[in-house]
C-alpha cells in the first residue's frame, strides 16, 4: 500500500509543470513531500486530506493498486493540474440564473454508471458504455468511456465523452463532446430518480452514427448505478456490445432501451423502469 500510495501520487504529480509548482501549491516543504514521494513516508491525516482535496482524489482512492488507480484517473471528467472541466457549464453560454439553477440537487446522482442503448453504428446491438459524474468547481461534470470492437475483429476502439449534467425541473440534461476525436456533440436528457436510492435513470439521447454514414440518430437509453465500492478496471472491463439476447443483460432493461413505436405514440418517447 505504501509503494501504491508513492505511484500515485508521482502520477499526480506528473499532471502539473514541477514538483516545485505542487509543493508550492500545496504549501508543503519540498524535502517533506520527497520523502512521501519515495514511499518512505505517509502524509498525516491532515495533510494527506489536504493532498486528497489538491489532487480532486479521494482518500480511498489514492492508496489503490497503482494499476487500478491509472485506470480511475484516466476515467475522471478533468485531468489534473489541468484546470480540468472547472466552469464548463458556463461556456455553454446559458444564463447564469440558469446555471446556479442547474447545479442545485445534483449531489445524489453524482457516482458511476453503466450506460446502455441501442448501438447507433451496430444495428442489433446494445451498447454499453462507463459514464463518471462528478463535481468540479461549481459544476457537476462527467465523462463517458466507450469501448467499441472494430468490425471484423481487431484492436478495440475508445471513444471519451466529457461534458456537464445539469437537473432542471425533475429532468437530468447531460451534454458532452467526443475529446480524442472532436467530431461529436451528444445531449441526454433522463428522468430523475424519485425514490430514496439512485437506481435506473431512462431518458432518450441524441446523437450521431460513429461510422462513415454518421446519420443523426435519437435512441432510448438507460443508466444504471454502480455500487459505491467500485472496481474501476472490472467497471469498464463490462462496456462493449452486447446481442439483444445475452443473458448477462436484464431483460427488463432491453425491454426500456428497444426503440419501438407504440400504438397511439406520435411522438419518440423515453420510457419508464
Amino acid at each position: 500500500m505504501q509503494d501504491d500510495f508513492a505511484a500515485n501520487l508521482r502520477l499526480l504529480c506528473s499532471y502539473y509543470r514541477s514538483i516545485a509548482e505542487v509543493c508550492r501549491r500545496l504549501e508543503i516543504n519540498r524535502a517533506q513531500f520527497n520523502r512521501y514521494l519515495s514511499g518512505r513516508y505517509r502524509p498525516a491525516g491532515h495533510t494527506m486530506r489536504r493532498v486528497c482535496d489538491f489532487f480532486g482524489v479521494e482518500l480511498h482512492e489514492i492508496v489503490l493498486p497503482h494499476a487500478e488507480f491509472q485506470t480511475l484517473v484516466r476515467l475522471r471528467p478533468g485531468t489534473p493540474g489541468q484546470g480540468g472541466a472547472e466552469g464548463a457549464a458556463a461556456d455553454l453560454g446559458l444564463p447564469a440564473a440558469l446555471l446556479e439553477t442547474g447545479r442545485q440537487g445534483m449531489s445524489r446522482y453524482l457516482g458511476y454508471y453503466h450506460e446502455y442503448y441501442l448501438a447507433m453504428s451496430r444495428p442489433g446491438h446494445v451498447l454499453c458504455t462507463l459514464v463518471c459524474l462528478e463535481r468540479r468547481g461549481d459544476d457537476v461534470v462527467y465523462q463517458r468511456t466507450e469501448r467499441m470492437p472494430a468490425v471484423g475483429g481487431g484492436r478495440l476502439c475508445h471513444n471519451r465523452y466529457r461534458g456537464v449534467a445539469m437537473l432542471l425541473s425533475d429532468r437530468l440534461f447531460l451534454v458532452d463532446h467526443e475529446s480524442l476525436n472532436g467530431h461529436e456533440i451528444t445531449q441526454t436528457i433522463l428522468f430523475p430518480s424519485f425514490k430514496s436510492q439512485v437506481y435506473r435513470l431512462s431518458g432518450l439521447k441524441l446523437g450521431v452514427a460513429d461510422s462513415s454514414e454518421r446519420m443523426p440518430c435519437s435512441v432510448r437509453v438507460v443508466y444504471e448505478r454502480l455500487p459505491g465500492a467500485l472496481n474501476v478496471r472490472q467497471a469498464l472491463a463490462g462496456c462493449g456490445l452486447y446481442a439483444l439476447d445475452d443473458p448477462r443483460l436484464d431483460p427488463a432493461l432491453v425491454a426500456a432501451i428497444r426503440n419501438e413505436v407504440g400504438p397511439g405514440e406520435w411522438q419518440f418517447r423515453a420510457r419508464y423502469v
